[in-house]
């Protein structure tokens, strides 16, 4: 059982998987590197959250007018939304729920599906909730970058007015080079990531402090009472103002999703000195900046920025975006890798961009879909302001999710912390129902793109998932068992021939198509024929105990699972010669072939889907990659059989 099952409390990150190289790195090196990758996101969100707050929206929704109590009303529920949400919520808590040292809603899904029976109601509701919450982080991935890039190039207007113009084609112009570069990877870009987010939150609370000295009151603002005045004040409809208050905890999920890369101590040391602080400090000095210069509420973050330090903060702000940019484009990659491990989604290209680091990945299928639909959504919104309508939605959704799994978890493994977790657990609920409404009220306005684009994407991974369950019932059923087919054969034995045959099925115990028909087509059987099924576990890394499985079944036929983690590359011929490695059979590379078949999906009426899903899964069946190259099987020693299956 993983660490993360521990029934007396909760765990700390395994050391398992990425994380045996976290030892290999000091702890300065890993703070560094989690600066430059987790928090680009939230560390990016003072460029426009306290300006959408006193947007011409909002000022004539709620009357937000630039006075004492309302800025420090605002600032005060920013301040403990990130106290809330992501310090007690996420950093303290919820980081706990590792699932083998991973995390992220894909691997809380699967952690808390093995806390119920296996095939139950429940186990399926989870799944649901925990893929619906990956669709919707595609939803974030799109919106994230166009809302980051545009807020820093805006700064432009502040700096020369006469320049607006120029916004949207220097930001289409950035977000594709950001796309164009990704095949390349981020192994040697993502080396100075670090520093420039350093710099960069620096120069945050530089700033801030600069704007506090001058009106030191609006420290006031870190008592609570502000906030609770705030809302009395402005009555029921001050809900509506969460909706702005979710821009500044945009990112905090990612804290979490990351942790596998760096484990949880570097992302909470990095919290807990630097970016909280440093966020609050300039959230501080804005308000200060505000409650002196009321005009400056159309772009206060720029605008309380000294002249002097104007364009390198716009220079510096764009980097940041950029770099936010990187780490949530990069975090839709290991979704989707994490996804197609777990049958949710078609095989597709994987290229690896390190030769030290598993995780950096490039996937080119998803990396050209995200650009366009980033260059659209920025040619249809324009601006920042227009953006953070459909902005946080989605986030608010899926911390809502992780919420519910969160309690499912702690019920079930943490006997000796649930007392005082569950009763977290229903704060945490109340806040993020309070965003998902606040956000919710602004569908006509532009939240309708998220949650549209999350619905087809979850509507996508459901078809595929429940047209594979379909194809493999039918081919069972048209199947022929193992157990039987066997000894039938060797009554009167084909010819044999030299080498081995390695036949790839999905049913171990059912005949796989492609023997059926090489004996029809070739009429001879190899010396050695294997019957081999690769398994997808719901853990990242499968326990080198449990990684292959040689079961000899008689006239040199054998049975072999081999087993790899959501997180893992499936190297089926690096696998089998690690066998030969640990002393089980050997595999002679040069000497193996491999048989797969090919099914030709037919959409039928009468069968398991609707029939516009049955033509969408066949049309996602026929563009999916091959088992045979996800499967990292070498061309020049494969051959495929055809076979049409009727869904």
């Amino acid at each position: 059982m993983s660490s993360s099952a521990s029934p007396s409390a909760p765990p700390s990150a395994s050391t398992h998987g990425s994380q045996d190289g976290h030892r290999k790195q000091g702890l300065a090196g890993l703070v560094v590197g989690a600066i430059g990758v987790v928090f680009g996101d939230i560390g990016t969100s003072p460029l426009y959250t306290l300006k959408e707050a006193f947007s011409p929206h909002f000022a004539k929704q709620l009357g937000m007018v630039v006075d004492e109590a309302t800025v420090l009303g605002m600032l005060s529920l920013v301040f403990w939304a990130l106290m809330i949400v992501v310090t007690l919520k996420y950093v303290t808590i919820i980081m706990r729920a590792d699932n083998e040292g991973e995390g992220g809603i894909m691997a809380l899904m699967a952690l808390a599906q093995r806390t119920l029976p296996k095939a139950s109601r429940s186990a399926y509701v989870v799944g649901i909730l925990g893929i619906f919450g990956a669709s919707l982080f595609f939803g974030d991935s799109v919106i994230t970058p166009a809302i980051t890039v545009l807020g820093a190039v805006e700064g432009l207007e502040v700096a020369a007015p006469g320049l607006h113009r120029f916004i949207v084609p220097i930001a289409v112009v950035i977000l594709v080079l950001v796309f164009l570069a990704q095949r390349f990877g981020t192994e040697k870009v993502g080396r100075i990531f670090g520093p420039i987010m350093i710099v960069w939150f620096i120069s945050l609370a530089l700033i801030g402090l600069y704007n506090i000295v001058k009106a030191p009151a609006v420290i006031q603002a870190l008592n609570p009472m502000w906030g609770m005045r705030f809302f009395i004040e402005h009555g029921s409809l001050s809900v509506m103002i969460l909706g702005v208050v979710v821009l500044a905890v945009t990112g905090g999920e990612a804290l979490y999703a990351d942790m596998g890369h760096f484990g949880p101590r570097p992302i909470r040391v990095s919290w807990y000195f630097l970016v909280l602080p440093c966020l609050m400090l300039n959230y501080l000095g804005q308000g200060a900046f505000v409650l002196a210069h009321p005009e400056a509420v159309k772009n206060p973050f720029f605008e309380a920025v000294p002249r002097w330090a104007l364009y390198p903060m716009i220079v510096l702000a764009t980097m940041a975006a950029v770099i936010a940019c990187q780490a949530v484009i990069t975090g839709a990659y290991s979704v989707a890798r994490q996804a197609m491990q777990l049958g949710y989604i078609p095989r597709m290209q994987i290229k690896h961009t390190s030769h030290e680091t598993i995780g950096q990945i490039y996937v080119p299928y998803i990396n050209w879909l995200l650009m366009v639909t980033v260059l659209v959504v920025v040619l249809a919104f324009r601006s920042s302001t227009a953006l953070a309508s459909a902005y946080g939605i989605s986030v608010s959704a899926t911390m809502l999710i992780d919420t519910l799994l969160l309690a499912l978890v702690a019920r079930a493994l943490w006997p000796n912390w649930r007392k005082w977790v569950l009763p977290l657990c229903l704060l945490f609920f109340i806040v993020d129902l309070g965003f998902v409404i606040a956000n919710g009220a602004k569908f006509f306005e532009g939240a309708w793109f998220p949650l549209m684009l999350g619905v087809v994407v979850f509507t996508l991974l459901r078809t595929w998932r429940r047209g594979r369950e379909l194809l493999h019932e039918e081919v069972r059923k048209e199947g022929i068992s193992l157990d039987t087919f066997l000894p039938g054969l060797m009554l009167a034995p084909p010819v044999r021939v030299p080498g081995t045959a390695i036949f790839m099925t999905a049913d171990k115990g059912v005949v796989p198509h492609a023997l059926l028909h090489n004996l029809k087509h070739n009429k001879v059987l190899h010396e050695r024929n294997v019957f081999l099924t690769v398994t997808t576990l719901k853990v990242p890394y499968a326990p080198r105990d449990q990684r292959l499985k040689i079961e000899a079944i008689g006239d040199d036929f054998y049975r072999v699972v081999i087993r790899f983690g959501f997180m893992e590359v499936p190297d089926v011929p690096l696998a089998l010669m690690r066998s030969c490695d640990a002393g089980g059979t050997y595999f002679d590379p040069m000497d193996t072939t491999y048989f797969a078949s090919r099914e030709t999906v037919v959409a039928s009426r009468h069968r398991g889907m609707p029939i516009w899903r049955d033509k969408l899964f066949a049309f996602m069946h026929r563009n999916a990659a091959p088992a045979t190259g996800f499967f990292r099987i070498p061309g020049n020693r494969l051959v495929e059989l055809g076979a049409q299956v009727e869904i």
